[in-house]
């Protein structure tokens, strides 16, 4: 018991850097009086005195915010940050190492019985106010974006964002993201899911300079090999040379 209580206390100093000492993790985050609470409610529910079990869960509810029904299945090291207004489903499961911000909802989205609510398997990561809902499952280290509304299964690392939530193009993104740097813009918190014209703008121009550039690279690599002897300019911006065609041409 007090190896896992050392693991929960541990993960919250990998995982929030206002963390300072063990006593102070131990006695004012409600995220893990949350789980350990849970883990007395989840061995009741076993136990068959399911009564006891809704009714110690309701108090750990009051106490912390953080609403776990105590048939769900949480792993270890799972660390609920903030947690206020965390609600977590009856048939849920929760692998090892994932963490859930604030609002999150583990969601069922049918009446009937049987398995109605998300599985998570290790290492995935949910954003502050994002609603998961149904038997679906997110892979193995996944994450899903703030308030983000995911109804169909994640795969294995990806990246679930928007309403209703659609799986990011990771190489798509990666290069959007190094255009934008070398452009010295920095899209921050900017989703291309976003219905705002001007953000849907702003990736346009990145996306347009992206090609642009790869256009360029192409033409001066097959002046190259046709023996053009097309010197590039040292830096982008340098200005222009009015004798760089005539370098071409010759």
């Amino acid at each position: 018991m007090f190896a896992r209580l050392r693991e929960d206390i541990g993960v919250v100093f990998e995982r929030d850097p206002a963390a300072r000492t063990f006593f102070e993790v131990l006695t004012t985050y409600p995220g893990v009086h949350a789980i350990l609470l849970h883990r007395l409610n989840h061995a009741l529910w076993g136990l068959g005195l399911k009564w006891l079990a809704r009714l110690s869960s309701m108090v750990a509810r009051w106490l912390t915010g953080i609403e776990i029904h105590p048939g769900a299945q949480i792993g270890r090291r799972v660390f609920i940050d903030h947690g206020m207004g965390v609600v977590i489903g009856e048939t849920a499961e929760i692998g090892d190492d994932c963490t859930l911000y604030h609002g999150v909802t583990l969601g069922g989205t049918s009446w009937q019985k049987g398995k109605r609510h998300p599985t998570l398997e290790s290492g995935v990561i949910v954003g502050a106010g994002a609603k998961i809902l149904g038997p679906i499952t997110l892979g193995n280290g996944a994450k899903v974006g703030s308030n983000a509304v995911v109804v169909k299964d994640v795969p294995a690392g990806a990246t679930a964002v928007g309403i209703p939530a659609r799986i990011l193009d990771g190489a798509r993104e990666k290069a959007r993201t190094e255009q934008a740097e070398k452009m010295g813009f920095s899209a921050y918190a900017i989703s291309a899911d976003m219905n705002d014209p001007m953000v849907k703008a702003i990736h346009g121009l990145v996306d347009h300079s992206a090609a642009t550039d790869q256009r360029l690279e192409w033409i001066v690599a097959e002046l190259k090999r046709l023996g053009g002897g097309a010197e590039e300019p040292s830096k982008p911006g340098d200005g222009f040379d009015p004798d760089y065609l005539n370098k071409i041409v010759d």
